[in-house]
């Protein structure tokens, strides 16, 4: 092996590591998997669902609870997908799957006029299968390949689009109470993933449906994480920190915090020149 080899592998390994560990300590933060859980990971041909099936898969063979996985692809029928690419690739490493065909494709480009945004009626459609599949065959988590720069992204959208202070959670209820969503890519980073999936050369398979659609919205909120990431290193991982440190009562829902029910107490400013005096007795006690 050569030098230049070796040092890509040890490149590697060092990614690999740390997209595990990344994995490993979501799942525990957020209990999402259990012993006896049956996961469907939701693989659509993109980089972020294939990492994450092989950091399962991995993960699996030491982790202290059983858990069994199954790969689930929905085929939208979009013009020219390669049907026979996940199917090989799966088959390849022994993995169950299953692929749903829907053609939730025509319906989006029936309903959404050319050029606007198709990504909120396409994941509507696509979200409703998959929880339809995961009811109907046993399984208790769903897990999708959303990662950091996702959550991100999905803050700031709602902050300067939506007017809302939320991201997208680690770990969801559905609204029907009927299903788990867990994302357990949610502590890594796009650009570990991107490195990740190029050496393990997966089969990606492009989105023809919203893929090709650059000026969404998203796409700015990414240039502009991008760019922090690039002039101020450290600020993503202390923005996404801070989605972990809420106070409630340093915002101003009404609906999160009862502003309207806030009392002064009249004992309060007794009570810490109490503190205090004790304290400084103590002081002069040694």
């Amino acid at each position: 092996m050569s030098d230049s080899d070796k040092k890509s592998r040890t490149q590697f390994n060092k990614l690999q590591k740390r997209l595990r560990h990344g994995v490993g300590d979501a799942i525990a933060d957020y209990n999402m998997i259990e012993n006896g859980d049956k996961v469907m990971v939701c693989l659509s041909g993109g980089k972020d669902s294939y990492t994450l099936l092989d950091i399962l898969l991995n993960l699996q063979k030491t982790a202290p609870v059983e858990f069994e996985l199954i790969a689930v692809n929905l085929d939208q029928k979009q013009p020219g997908f390669p049907e026979h690419v996940l199917p090989e690739y799966l088959e390849s490493i022994g993995v169950p799957y299953h692929i749903i065909e829907r053609d939730t494709y025509s319906v989006v480009k029936r309903i959404i006029p050319e050029g606007s945004t198709t990504c909120g009626l396409c994941s509507r459609l696509r979200r409703g299968t998959l929880y339809g599949y995961a009811e109907a065959n046993g399984v208790t988590k769903i897990a999708l390949g959303h990662h950091r720069d996702d959550i991100l992204e999905t803050f700031f959208l709602n902050i300067f689009y939506g007017g809302k202070l939320k991201a997208m959670p680690p770990k969801l209820l559905s609204d029907d109470k009927k299903n788990i969503v867990i994302r357990p890519l949610a502590y890594c980073r796009e650009k570990d993933i991107e490195r990740f999936a190029a050496f393990k050369k997966f089969p990606i398979i492009p989105c023809n449906l919203c893929g090709s659609q650059e000026n969404l919205q998203r796409q700015a909120m990414k240039v502009m994480l991008k760019g922090w990431d690039k002039q101020f290193p450290g600020r993503l991982e202390t923005i996404f920190t801070s989605l972990q440190n809420v106070a409630p009562s340093q915002l101003a829902d009404t609906q999160l915090f009862d502003f309207a029910g806030l009392k002064r107490s009249e004992f309060a400013g007794a009570e810490e020149q109490i503190i205090s005096l004790n304290a400084g007795l103590d002081v002069l006690a040694q």
